[in-house]
């Protein structure tokens, strides 16, 4: 299914996953290299700035994670998806391998398809409004980490540098 295909039949069905689809193309594959299929979006732009793009990369996960929470995910699909965005804000802190692997990951996109396949696949499935409380603590832990992190990380390259002078 070619990407405006996808993008057709998901407007067509229900106006909330068009938002969320709408969103996630922005973020993953907004833009075009002429003469290629390589698509990218504004988090691998935003993630070209060292160690800050990524925590505001996680920030708009977080908001499109909240969305999906309201369209009624469930508790093991929110898992799954936190975890492409743990994933892609980890290896996305690394310097140039990390920038590569932002452009190419494409974590909204995977978590926007894997809600659209929760709901087409037509089984009743718990909802992650009970898990609620418990999947924010886990978000917000896990951000807290990534801002610390984030912050030794500053300081070590910043010690490292003016110790060279």
């Amino acid at each position: 299914m070619s990407y405006q295909d996808q993008k057709a039949s998901s407007e067509t069905k229900d106006p909330d996953l068009a938002r969320l689809d709408a969103l996630a193309n922005l973020l993953d594959n907004q833009f075009a290299i002429p003469g290629t299929n390589f698509r990218f979006g504004v988090d691998g732009i935003i993630g070209l700035i060292p160690y800050v793009g990524d925590i505001i990369g996680l920030v708009i996960s977080g908001a499109l994670l909240r969305i999906m929470v309201r369209k009624g995910a469930g508790p093991i699909l929110m898992l799954r998806m936190m975890g492409n965005f743990a994933l892609d804000t980890i290896v996305g802190v690394i310097p140039i391998i990390g920038d590569f692997f932002d452009f190419g990951f494409k974590a909204n996109r995977r978590n926007v398809d894997m809600l659209k396949r929760y709901y087409e696949s037509g089984k009743k499935r718990p909802n992650a409004k009970s898990s609620m409380a418990f999947l924010s603590i886990l978000f917000f832990v896990f951000f807290a980490a990534c801002i610390w992190l984030t912050w030794k990380a500053g300081a070590w390259v910043f010690s490292t540098v003016t110790g060279l002078f």
